[in-house]
């Protein structure tokens, strides 16, 4: 049976020489995974249509054997070539992405966590790289898995407890207005590390990159 959706891609890998695997992110069907026959090669149909964070609508036969489907179409929708030519944008949307597939079953419906990542994307392609943005798509996921953080017995700062409110309840418009300290910065950073180890277990090696600070 051929079904379709739309899809953020969240990453590929080769399969063959001439064939790719593509994992999606999608709203109705979750994270999801299909092979792209043929993709590789020079006068594929897929050509050019298959890279980090290309949204697109597409269809696909799912596999009654395994959670690889195959993909028959593509037709793209955007292709964030912003990302591609900032490495520091670059390294956010990769973090994020990789910090959602790291909490999220997969062939699970995420529409609201689907709209999470575009949003993201989107916010991505007009603003600069800030440290706001990763701490605020941290917050806003948590928020969606139901670990929103418990700030009242936090001894944070009532300064510091603010923002994690504002970075995860206010939209990316008002996310790009805030301007954190660097005192914030380092508050915010140790905090949401220890709260993500602790729940998930752990967390992308990527996050320091996306946070432009050194490792």
């Amino acid at each position: 049976m051929i079904e379709t959706t739309a899809g953020v891609v969240l990453r590929t890998r080769a399969l063959t020489e001439t064939s790719l695997i593509v994992h999606w992110l999608t709203p109705s069907l979750g994270r999801l995974a299909t092979v792209a026959k043929g993709a590789r090669r020079a006068k594929s149909p897929f050509r050019g249509k298959l890279d980090l964070f290309y949204l697109a609508d597409i269809s696909f036969s799912r596999s009654a054997r395994s959670e690889l489907h195959t993909l028959r179409e593509v037709s793209l929708r955007e292709t964030h070539a912003r990302l591609r030519q900032d490495l520091g944008l670059l390294q956010q949307a990769a973090y994020c992405a990789a910090l959602l597939e790291q909490a999220t079953e997969t062939e699970t419906p995420l529409p609201r966590l689907f709209d999470l990542m575009t949003g993201v994307l989107q916010h991505l392609l007009i603003h600069p790289r800030q440290p706001a943005t990763v701490f605020s798509f941290e917050l806003k996921l948590l928020n969606e898995l139901g670990l929103k953080p418990s700030l009242e017995t936090s001894r944070l700062k009532p300064g510091t407890k603010a923002l994690i409110s504002a970075l995860g309840e206010n939209d990316w418009a008002m996310v790009a207005r805030l301007r954190l300290s660097e005192a914030q910065v380092a508050d915010l950073r140790e905090f949401l590390h220890g709260f993500l180890t602790y729940h998930l277990g752990r967390i992308p090696k990527a996050r320091s990159g996306a946070l432009g600070l050194a490792r």
